[in-house]
Formats: C-alpha cells, sequence, structure tokens
C-alpha cells in the first residue's frame, strides 16, 4: 500500500515543482479555501494554542492572525514541494542568511557547532546554508511512516548536503561524527520545539503565558561534547522570501547551569514568534502540556 501511494502522488509532486513559485502560489491560494474554509484542517487546535500564548486576544485579532496563519501554512506546503525542482541561485536569492560570518567563525575554522531553530517562517529551506560553508550537515528529523515518502525527503534535502539523522539515533550519531573528527566542521541542526513525551527529557520553560516542556536532549549534547549553540531566527520578508539571522546563545555550554541554555532557546523563540505570530506553526500541538507560570 505504501508503494501504491507513492507511485500515485509521487508523479506530481515532480511535475509540480518545476512550476514558477508565482504559479504554484496560486494553487496554495486554493489550498487554503479547502483547507480553511471548507475543512477547516485543526482549526480547533490552532485557535486552542493562539489563546493559550494570548489569552487577552480579542475574537478580531484572533481571527486575523489565524487567515493569516493558514495562507502562509498552505504557502510552507507549496514551498515544500518546489523544494524538489528549484535551483541553488533560486534558493539563494530567496533565503538570504544576514550575518554569515557568525556560524563561519566555526564552521570556517573546523569547529563543530549545534544549531537551533523552532517550527517558524521557513524551516525546511534552511537547509540551503550547507551552500555557504565547506562543511557536514546534520539535519535531526522524525521519520516518516512510508519508507518511500522518507526516502524521498532524504533525496531532496541530499541536495543541499545535508544528511538527515532521525531523532532516536541523534545522539549516537552525533558522538559517532565527533568520534572520527572529519576533516570539515559538522553542523547539527536541530528543531527544538516538538512536545516532549518522555518525562525524563524535557523541562518546563516558560513560554508565553504558561510553561511547557522542551526537549532537553540538544542542551545535554551540546554540553557532553562541548559545542557552540546557535539559534536560528527567520523572518518572512514577503511571499516566497526570507531572512535568517544567527544569535549565538553559548560558545561554551558548560558554563550554564542545568535548563538555562533550553529557557533561552524558548526566550529567543518567543521574542521570534511575537513580531509576526501568523509565520509560527500553531497546527503542531505546542501546548499539548501546560502549567502555570508560578507552578514549579
Amino acid at each position: 500500500m505504501q508503494l501504491f501511494i507513492f507511485i500515485l502522488v509521487y508523479p506530481l509532486i515532480w511535475v509540480l515543482s518545476r512550476f514558477p513559485l508565482r504559479v504554484l502560489y496560486f494553487f496554495s491560494d486554493v489550498l487554503y479555501v479547502l483547507t480553511y474554509r471548507i475543512i477547516g484542517y485543526r482549526k480547533a487546535v490552532v485557535r486552542k494554542n493562539i489563546k493559550i500564548a494570548y489569552p487577552d486576544i480579542s475574537e478580531e485579532k484572533l481571527k486575523t492572525i489565524e487567515k493569516k496563519f493558514y495562507h502562509h501554512f498552505c504557502d510552507l506546503f507549496i514551498e515544500m514541494i518546489k523544494t524538489m525542482g528549484i535551483s541553488e541561485a533560486e534558493m539563494n536569492k530567496r533565503y538570504v542568511f544576514k550575518n554569515m560570518d557568525v556560524a563561519g567563525q566555526y564552521l570556517n575554522n573546523n569547529r563543530d557547532m549545534i544549531l537551533c531553530l523552532g517550527h517558524y517562517a521557513s524551516y525546511e529551506w534552511i537547509l540551503s546554508m550547507n551552500t555557504y560553508y565547506d562543511n557536514n550537515g546534520y539535519a535531526i528529523y522524525k521519520k516518516i511512516k512510508n519508507k518511500y515518502f522518507d526516502k524521498m525527503m532524504r533525496d531532496i534535502r541530499g541536495k543541499w548536503k545535508t544528511t538527515l539523522v532521525i531523532n532516536k539515533e541523534a545522539k549516537a550519531k552525533i558522538a559517532e561524527v565527533l568520534k572520527e573528527k572529519q576533516k570539515r566542521a559538522a553542523m547539527f541542526g536541530f528543531i527544538m520545539d516538538q512536545s516532549p513525551s518522555n518525562d525524563r527529557n524535557k523541562h518546563w520553560a516558560p513560554f508565553f503565558s504558561v510553561k511547557t516542556p522542551f526537549f532537553i536532549g540538544v542542551e545535554s549534547i551540546a554540553k557532553e561534547h562541548n559545542l557552540p549553540l546557535v539559534f536560528l531566527g527567520v523572518t518572512k520578508v514577503k511571499r516566497g522570501y526570507y531572512e535568517a539571522t544567527f544569535t549565538v546563545i553559548t560558545e561554551n555550554p558548560n558554563d550554564y547551569k542545568d535548563f538555562e541554555l533550553t529557557d533561552k532557546f524558548a526566550n529567543l523563540l518567543q521574542k521570534q514568534i511575537e513580531i509576526a505570530p501568523e509565520f509560527y506553526f500553531w497546527t503542531h500541538k505546542r501546548f499539548k502540556f501546560i502549567k502555570g507560570l508560578d507552578e514549579d
């Protein structure tokens, strides 16, 4: 069945990926009507998340954020498809890194590092950063259940010199890479705002109006291997165009107490979202578990 579904869908994805983005955004507009106005895909989750983040928000403001989010959500889907057919030149024009020297001080000097980010703006196109540096890129991800689509995503992201590593294998893979010590620096990319289910691997961090659990695995790995931890903030300039900025969280992770680095990430992510909340991935159950800010 997995192969049958893949055979049906893959040709359509391939054909669409060859269309110019200005044409694909027409499909995105149609998809918006279908997803938001007709089906109402995860609308209750989106609305609940926004209300938790902004408990005093007016109904009018909530709907404005909601509608803008679904437009962006559909654009992300289209842009993910386009990734298969986009050229390096067009990608570099559409996704601009503002302060390349910040990551360059590590990657260009053979020092390994961790890059962390959230589900904000475009997190798919960040992989193009590996075309700017002579480094080995590793992106930690959750394996797709359909093995054929999983391979497809590996191949697509592989064109940006990125090796995908299943999240459950990340710790072992990072230790292996660092032990072998390649001639080129390694950059390990993590999306840190997933909702952890394992009680032993989470920290309740302040995030908007509540506390919610964040993975501490990234902080633990950074401390274990003394890796610089860098946050990538992304801004959506206009449709199909993004700018990314690197912010060093720390060069010396062991100078910080437990969970302080995770708190710093949560704070940076919140500040980024507050600028334009419509570009956060609200369909993700970010507030699946919550506590009050005064609770331990």
